[in-house]
């Protein structure tokens, strides 16, 4: 049998292929659900490459957004850059899919467009979005990205950051102002987020954008960490305390039940608002 045609076929291809974006996408293939971080050490022997060339890809990679160190530092997981290759791949994972009946659902119940958003370094992404027909339209969309520490859906995202980790995100003095509302420093940003953490949601009127309030809850994976925050887009108006209330008791019930769709152990807290809503 004459294999010449198939090895000259082959050898065609390989004319064209480049090593170094081929190792690169090896390397981020390896990551899963099942192994969310991996060391440069573990990534070398899986390729079969030298530890330097692993290192160089990494770097690479983090620079690009496409990797990111995992806490400790030593091990790396992927990046946000992942999600911003396509909204296919949002629809894929398995927060926006398990989310967006919640999002639909909290939506007809409130009547306000509802939300779903997670946290690429100092921004906020929108992953998930169900909206009303109402005449009040919001600007966002899926794909958006807003600066996290002048939103409200960013203090929440937020949330569990220490004060070094808050001054290693943001170095600088004095933070960029975006309205009344925005907090100028570090220090203000973090004594705002414990506050939100106390609480347990943030309800704030106008605080980004004039004439659109927001109401926000922290969604935590099986960890206890805060992975996403959901929350409702409200147009400035009167809201009597019974019917905001309600809001809150509904927004934050639905950001629970996604917490625990994610193995995450629901609080005592957590179980007095579903009860309260029931």
């Amino acid at each position: 049998m004459n294999n010449k045609p198939e090895q000259a076929e082959d050898d065609s291809a390989d004319k064209y292929t480049v090593p170094g974006l081929e190792r690169g996408l090896r390397l981020l293939c390896e990551f899963s659900r099942h192994e969310k971080t991996l060391s440069a050490p573990e990534l070398a022997k899986r390729l079969d490459v030298p530890r330097s060339t692993v290192f160089r890809l990494l770097t690479t990679l983090e620079r690009m957004g496409f990797v990111e160190r995992a806490e400790g530092g030593r091990d790396y997981r992927l990046g946000m850059a992942v999600l911003r290759m396509g909204f296919e791949y949002l629809a894929s994972l398995e927060l926006t899919e398990i989310g967006r009946p919640l999002l639909e659902r909290l939506r007809d119940e409130i009547g306000y467009s509802t939300t779903l958003v997670v946290r690429d370094a100092r921004n906020i992404v929108y992953v998930a979005k169900s909206s009303t027909p109402a005449p009040f339209v919001s600007t966002v969309n899926v794909g958006t990205r807003l600066p996290a520490h002048a939103t409200v859906l960013g203090r929440v995202l937020l949330q569990d950051l220490t004060l070094p980790q808050l001054r290693e995100l943001y170095p600088e003095e004095h933070l960029k102002v975006y309205s009344d509302s925005t907090p100028h420093t570090v220090l203000d940003l973090f004594n705002m987020l414990q506050q939100d953490r106390e609480r347990g949601y943030v309800w704030e009127q106008g605080f980004f954008e004039r004439g659109i309030s927001t109401m926000a809850a922290p969604v935590r994976d099986h960890s206890g960490k805060v992975v996403a925050a959901l929350g409702a887009t409200i147009p400035d108006q009167q809201i009597g305390t019974d019917h905001l209330e309600r809001i809150v008791a509904q927004v934050r019930g639905s950001a629970d039940e996604l917490s625990r769709l994610l193995d995450h152990a629901p609080t005592e807290t957590a179980q007095i608002v579903n009860l309260w809503q029931r």
